[in-house]
């Protein structure tokens, strides 16, 4: 399938500078939803994955050189969330704050489910010959660790001597119980509890809403690092201790102070190669989504030392970025074309109805263009079949051009709908006209999320469709743009279709 990639840049006028091999950036270094992410480094390699919800595939991962240019590879869960039900309420459950590590030639993803427990998915064994991480990589089933409601954010640890460890926190929505974290001892294989879990830490008084633990190891000290104070207003406490059951020390490494970078939330500590320290996060940006920072860090009688002496910075001074148009920095990597010409459609794709049928798509490589069939609304209005992308924290045109053949047949009269969506707990569409005919779909988002639909029949005049509207983030996640094809409950043997030819995500300058 053709990528065609449009870089945006930045110009770094100044900012931190120290002895680096990562590039100049400017925050956030990706300006889309990977809420909770999670990072490990595997040779040169690092490799990114984020809370996914209902949406599938879930559990995308995205691969980097430099921690700065990221592409999506691969996704673990590619077909069906484990759990799935018919019925059960969707958005914002299922995938929730997994880590990433790799341990005995296999890429483990830990993730919560807040409705069933803890699960972890494997890579099969890697091979010698996979040494340079080739993907899509090859994942077993996934597996319930930890059963439990309210059991979520699990991180794992194996130690020197052979035991692992599973660091975790509580959802008070279905556990009715939170702000404190837990240690359990897990099996050798990492697949089952060998002793339950245990409170390591309670943050009630001064850290409420603790959650999201990373649990590592350095210098024979084991360190628990973990967001605290809510998502929208909390800052990054790391904990220290030579017992991975405490009594632990203390400090408060990173918070929002006179930046503008509030939280600064949940995110992972990842070190170079060449010995660098580097802390990825997120911040929330409500419709936006929860978009990712990065953050110098460097160590202090074994204490990190995060941004600017605690405090995120916007603009670091690496080395000079060779791979970017006229030598200038770039943050974000994920604008571009998709002409449907490949066998599979792309993984920056997702389904947010928890599985994918094979009745809702052709890719048809043959025509170079991709059909969606209309698929029956589920209870409540609830559309399984919306083919979604995430949408990014700047101003941003999205264009498809498509065309709609409903079923034909007088039975089926106005049953079938399609078109654009902007979805949210509040959604807006575009509807195609049932005219068979080709033509395009528009949307214009500003960088406070207000959007304008257009449509043309020839891509280059342009009619304004509705009134400006202001996107509306989702459960837990920031607005989605994509396609749909649907119909009401009217029984008949077969289905209507959108054809789309192409879909185009610019970023306005």
């Amino acid at each position: 399938m053709k990528r065609f990639i449009l870089l945006i840049s930045v110009c770094l006028a100044c900012g931190i500078t120290v002895n680096a091999t990562v590039p100049s950036f400017a925050n956030p270094v990706l300006p889309f939803d990977y809420s909770d992410p999670d990072v490990c480094r595997i040779g040169d390699t690092y490799l990114m994955t984020s809370s996914s919800f209902n949406n599938v595939p879930g559990l995308q991962i995205l691969a980097s050189k430099d921690l700065v240019h990221w592409e999506i590879v691969d996704a673990a869960i590619r077909y069906r969330l484990p759990g799935y039900e018919q019925g059960f309420p969707l958005p914002g459950h299922y995938v929730w704050a997994p880590a990433i590590r790799m341990h005995d030639e296999r890429v483990y993803i830990y993730y919560g489910d807040p409705d069933r427990g803890i699960y972890c998915i494997r890579s099969k064994q890697l091979q010698p010959s996979d040494i340079n991480m080739q993907f899509p990589l090859e994942w077993e089933e996934p597996v319930l660790v930890m059963e439990g409601k309210g059991i979520i954010d699990p991180c794992p640890l194996w130690d020197e001597d052979g035991r692992v460890w599973l660091a975790h926190a509580y959802a008070g929505s279905r556990a009715r119980f939170k702000s404190v974290l837990s240690i359990a001892e897990l099996s050798a294989d990492g697949l089952s509890v060998k002793v339950p879990s245990r409170v390591v830490f309670d943050g009630h008084e001064e850290h409420a809403t603790c959650e999201g633990p990373k649990l590592y190891k350095r210098n024979g000290w084991y360190y628990l690092m973990h967001p605290a104070g809510g998502v929208k207003e909390g800052w990054q406490v790391v904990q220290r201790s030579k017992n991975i059951y405490g009594p632990y020390e203390l400090k408060i490494t990173l918070a929002q102070r006179r930046t503008d970078i509030n939280g600064p939330h949940q995110g992972a500590w990842v070190d170079t190669p060449d010995n660098e320290d580097w802390f990825i996060h997120f911040q929330d940006k409500g419709v936006a989504g929860r978009i990712i920072h990065m953050q110098p860090v460097h160590w202090q009688d074994d204490w990190p030392v995060m941004g600017n002496n605690g405090e995120p910075i916007f603009k670091y001074q690496g080395i000079k970025d060779n791979g970017t148009k006229d030598g200038k920095p770039t943050y974000a990597n994920f604008f571009r074309r998709d002409d449907f010409d490949g066998l599979e459609l792309a993984l920056d794709w997702q389904w947010s109805g928890g599985y994918v049928s094979p009745k809702w798509y052709f890719c048809d490589a043959a025509h170079s263009l991709l059909r969606l069939y209309s698929a029956e609304c589920e209870q409540d209005g609830y559309i399984p079949n919306l083919l979604l992308q995430k949408i990014p924290d700047v101003a941003f045109t999205a264009t498809a051009r498509v065309r709609f053949m409903p079923n034909s047949h007088p039975e089926m009269k106005e049953a079938e709908h399609a078109g654009m969506i902007v979805f949210g707990r509040q959604s807006f569409r575009l509807e195609v006209p049932v005219t068979g005919e080709w033509c395009y779909l528009r949307l214009q988002m500003t960088d406070k999320q207000i959007g304008q639909f257009y449509t043309s029949q020839d891509g280059q005049q342009w009619t304004q469709y509705g009134k400006p509207f202001q996107a509306v983030e989702g459960v837990w996640t920031g607005a989605q743009i994509g396609l749909y094809c649907t119909r009401d409950h009217r029984i008949f043997n077969d289905a209507g279709w959108m054809d789309v030819d192409y879909f185009e995500l610019q970023m306005d300058n």
